[in-house]
């Protein structure tokens, strides 16, 4: 798929994309960074109390999310395993362009490299705490069977209004029934309509407080 795809700074200083064809940001133009550490990190990876932990992450688009997890681990050295779904990858050119390794200058730009040129579609130890399988593939086309009990779920598609098709009561349904007890699964996406999808699923659901520029996100936890 050919995507006409420009780099845009946000106004933490980080960059995201804004995808011509349908209209929309990667990520949040308050603050690229801010927004997914704030949503993912702090609300999502950080309330695991767990050492060995498995994510799924629904739209691995510019890497963001993925690297900042990996970055985080390094203060904890959980055992991560990262899957990612992601149905147009990024080619070089767009993402080698990214700026988010200059907003961390004391770590190893070298890790941001390794996500991106890790292969699709099988396993890739970017560290010995940190494995990570890229897929490339529609999210609705996904075997769930062959995926391993989760722990924390990112989902990160594009809004409802540009995905429809993905916020929809049998993409949620397949994800609680893959993830564990008292996991969780957090999204930017705070609408009434979703958070209704989510408990009719059997989540218990909770508003908190967004980034800059979202006043609220939503926090689902399958709970006994």
């Amino acid at each position: 798929m050919n995507m006409k795809i420009e780099i845009v700074e946000t106004l933490d200083g980080s960059n995201t994309l804004y995808l011509e064809d349908i209209g929309e940001h990667y990520h949040s133009t308050f603050g690229a960074i801010q927004e997914s550490m704030h949503i993912f990190i702090q609300e999502g990876f950080n309330q695991i109390q767990s050492s060995e932990i498995n994510i799924l992450e629904i739209g691995f688009g510019t890497g963001l999310n993925c690297y900042l997890t990996l970055l985080e681990n390094l203060k904890f050295n959980h055992h991560v395993c990262y899957y990612s779904i992601e149905k147009y990858p990024l080619s070089e050119s767009v993402w080698a362009k990214l700026n988010y390794t200059e907003q961390f200058p004391e770590t190893d730009p070298v890790l941001f490299h390794l996500i991106h040129n890790a292969s699709w579609n099988c396993a890739t130890a970017i560290q010995k705490q940190f494995i990570l399988h890229k897929m490339e593939l529609d999210l609705l086309d996904t075997k769930y069977s062959t995926l391993p009990q989760i722990d924390l779920v990112y989902f990160d598609a594009f809004s409802p209004e540009k995905q429809p098709e993905l916020w929809v009561l049998s993409v949620f349904q397949s994800l609680f029934a893959i993830m564990k007890e008292s996991s969780i699964l957090v999204t930017y996406c705070a609408k009434g309509s979703i958070r209704r999808i989510l408990q009719s699923v059997g989540f218990q659901v909770e508003r908190i407080t967004g980034p800059p520029g979202k006043r609220e996100i939503l926090r689902a936890r399958k709970m006994k």
